[in-house]
């Protein structure tokens, strides 16, 4: 397959999510949420590939774009499926999702309150036994380059302000959860600019 078809069949995914779907953590006829979807770059392989698939954004035109998305790569999923509206207020039911996506949105909460509303959230909809899989800056690998401003809020030394996380923040968050890490945690440094974390966690428990 060359390097055109790659990009045809999986569009522009985050490599660390399809590292999930090569080894089959995420499989055919699960229901997958994809919280904070943006553009629907995660989306496209899914989507391709009749999962039956959920996202939702608070950015109007996100959504837009992902329903003619899903109107030319799965024309049978219902425009109701994608959703505009906030992380930390989604409209899914309990135990909705067999797997939640949620890449490179949890940085841009404005404080601990909204932080912590957007995770229970994540967790309130995904299923027993479900995959949580989220990617998000931290202080991991650069922290006597992160410039601290209020609580968990800082200056990136690529001049961006984020909430950033630490290793002891995704240890607690997942002992207190109730979940399970299945990797452990793995952050990209970019040289001069950030780190990205890739969090992973099973549901436990019912």
């Amino acid at each position: 397959m060359c390097i055109s078809d790659l990009e045809t069949a999986f569009g522009q995914i985050d490599i660390y999510l399809f590292d999930q779907l090569l080894r089959g953590r995420i499989a055919p006829g699960m229901r997958v949420l994809d919280a904070g979807c943006g553009a629907g770059r995660n989306l496209v392989y899914l989507l391709r590939s009749g999962y039956e698939v959920f996202a939702v954004d608070s950015d109007a035109r996100a959504i837009d774009h992902v329903r003619g998305l899903a109107a030319r790569l799965a024309p049978t999923l219902p425009s109701s499926n994608v959703r505009s509206e906030p992380i930390e207020r989604m409209t899914f039911a309990d135990a909705f999702a067999d797997v939640v996506i949620c890449s490179a949105v949890l940085h841009f909460a404005g404080d601990d309150r909204q932080f912590d509303a957007m995770i229970r959230e994540l967790w309130r909809v995904l299923a027993p036994g479900g995959l949580l899989f989220c990617r998000l800056a931290s202080v991991i690998g650069m922290e006597d380059r992160m410039r601290r401003i209020a609580g968990r809020q800082f200056v990136l030394p690529d001049g961006s302000q984020r909430y950033l996380v630490d290793e002891a923040t995704l240890v607690t968050l997942t002992r207190n959860l109730g979940g399970r890490m299945l990797d452990p945690l793995k952050t990209t440094v970019v040289q001069d600019e950030r780190c990205m974390t890739t969090w992973v966690v099973r549901k436990t428990g019912g």
